[in-house]
């Protein structure tokens, strides 16, 4: 793990990245010493559990999350029977984020459900369930399992989180996940309140918290602050939030690692970089250097 007590820190595989690209990225970042790798599920782009097995299998020790597969997209019993089969091959490595989706995107293809958050939760609870090798039955407003069961479930059962946003989801996450995949753009004052809504949920101290972040590493501010313009205008909208208060881990190598430690010291327990602008991997091997220093 890098120095910074007590915080695992990851990094994105961009969405907009061709898949190609996938494996020496992955080889690349596990050399430069990063715990945990990320891949996107985004309707369109690639597919979240074929684009983990293929990070796994380029490399030998990173934990790999799948950031997140949407709940309306996937069957449960499909989603537990490839996750289990990752699990098995790779114990120990794999992360599996479920979230929502988006729900413009899950109309398009419809496949929006009544209650997004029936959906979700029962979603989690089975897939959960289903790895833990357990007989499913469930017959629940959006999902139906009918005695399903895994022949081969995980040795090893990987951590589910729900990727999720608002309040009532994120109560729900600290009800039926393991931990919650927190959107880029949250900041240190963020986490708190983040952390008492799971635990309202129900969320004990092993509730894990991954947050995600927009990272651009540069001495020039000026120019950190042109490549970041475009990513934190859509992202705030996205939120409801001004864009100059979407939270960003960027900066000088320094004062991006004093981010990643902001994070940490407000609860995230897994800080991943989602990388923008040129030479990605320069860009984490510089900042790598300063938090391990």
């Amino acid at each position: 793990m890098t120095n910074v007590a007590n915080v695992r820190i990851g990094v994105m595989y961009d969405r907009d990245w061709a898949p190609e690209g996938l494996p020496g990225f992955a080889r690349r970042a596990e050399a430069l010493g990063v715990d945990d790798l990320w891949v996107v599920e985004d309707l369109g782009w690639n597919g979240g559990v074929s684009a983990a097995a293929v990070a796994l299998g380029a490399t030998r020790r990173l934990r790999v999350g799948i950031g997140i597969a949407p709940a309306p997209l996937r069957s449960p019993a499909l989603l537990a029977m490839e996750l289990a089969t990752l699990a098995r091959v790779f114990p120990g490595r794999l992360v599996a984020g479920i979230g929502h989706g988006v729900r413009e995107w899950m109309e398009s293809v419809g496949v929006a459900p009544r209650s997004p958050l029936s959906l979700l939760e029962e979603t989690v609870t089975s897939v959960r369930a289903l790895l833990r090798g357990e007989r499913v039955e469930l017959d629940g407003r959006e999902v139906r399992l009918d005695g399903v069961q895994l022949v081969h479930p995980p040795t090893e059962v990987p951590p589910v989180v729900a990727g999720v946003v608002r309040p009532r989801s994120l109560e729900l996450a600290g009800r039926v996940a393991d931990g919650t995949l927190v959107a880029e753009g949250h900041g240190p004052s963020d986490l708190e309140n983040i952390r008492a809504l799971t635990r309202k949920g129900g969320a004990g101290p092993e509730h894990t918290l991954t947050v995600l972040s927009f990272t651009c590493v540069g001495d020039d501010p000026d120019e950190v602050a042109r490549t970041l313009h475009p990513h934190t205008e859509g992202h705030g909208a996205w939120l409801g939030r001004p864009q100059d208060e979407v939270f960003t881990v960027s900066g000088t190598a320094a004062r991006a690692a004093d981010d990643i430690r902001a994070l940490r010291d407000s609860g995230a327990d897994t800080v991943v970089l989602r990388i923008v602008g040129p030479e990605p991997l320069g860009q984490l091997e510089a900042l790598l250097a300063q938090v391990k220093g």
